[in-house]
């Protein structure tokens, strides 16, 4: 039966699931400036270093984006425990009192490990940008007496630009989408509800609750904060990217 806008209402007026919106998007505007900062710094530091290295460090950053989030998210509750994390233990031993999992640090127990599985990934799209840089550059700048790091700030930065755009595109769609981590670590945290994240908010609505047209209004309206996040991004930097060229 049609119910109009009744069910995107009753979502809105959901304090958990509006709460879960804000919580991702205060997720996103920490985490997902400290990762690209992790990515693009490694990225220029493998496209500067040796040859011999830069296929296994390539390869070891890489690897934690093989990892299924939900393993990872298992793997990091090991270390974020209370009795059996040898992390805990050691903060415990120098009198660091440390709750990872206590409402206070749980989300950015969750950042951190968003931020381990997809540095290596956001880092190989802007190396992949590097490569397509033309070498002619990097020599005419050598022979004005450049030095690695003005070579790095107004040569390399400035064009790998788009890769920059569309890792944090990316980035914030998936900020958005944040599921498995709260899902897994749900159990080992009394600051993590059911409404955590709107993702997951949705899903105890469809497979809990059994409110499968509130659980779709509820990924609508998720669908479209992600669409006019991205396109509003996109515009701002669109814009700031004319507005330097003019100037």
């Amino acid at each position: 039966m049609w119910a109009g806008l009744s069910n995107y209402a009753h979502a809105l007026e959901d304090d958990r699931f509006t709460a879960g919106f804000g919580r991702v998007l205060l997720f996103g505007a920490v985490q997902i400036p400290v990762m690209i900062a992790f990515a693009t710094a490694l990225a220029l530091l493998l496209d500067a270093a040796s040859a011999r290295w830069v296929g296994f460090f390539r390869t070891a950053f890489f690897l934690p984006y093989g990892v299924p989030g939900v393993i990872a998210s298992i793997l990091w509750g090991f270390l974020y425990v209370p009795g059996i994390s040898p992390l805990v233990e050691m903060a415990h031993s120098v009198g660091w009192n440390v709750d990872f999992l206590g409402r206070g640090a749980v989300l950015w127990s969750i950042a951190n490990i968003v931020t381990w599985q997809f540095t290596g990934y956001n880092m190989l799209v802007l190396i992949a940008q590097l490569k397509a840089v033309p070498g002619e550059l990097y020599e005419a700048a050598r022979i004005d007496g450049a030095s690695a790091w003005q070579v790095a700030r107004h040569i390399k930065l400035p064009l790998i630009r788009p890769a920059l755009v569309l890792t944090t595109v990316f980035s914030l769609i998936g900020t958005l989408q944040l599921f498995a981590e709260p899902k897994v670590l749900k159990p080992l945290s009394n600051s993590i509800d059911s409404g955590y994240t709107p993702n997951l908010a949705a899903y105890n609505e469809a497979f809990t609750s059994n409110n499968q047209h509130i659980a779709a209004a509820e990924a609508v309206l998720l669908a479209l904060v992600a669409c006019v996040l991205s396109f509003g991004f996109l515009r701002l930097v669109g814009q700031r990217g004319k507005d330097g060229e003019s100037g």
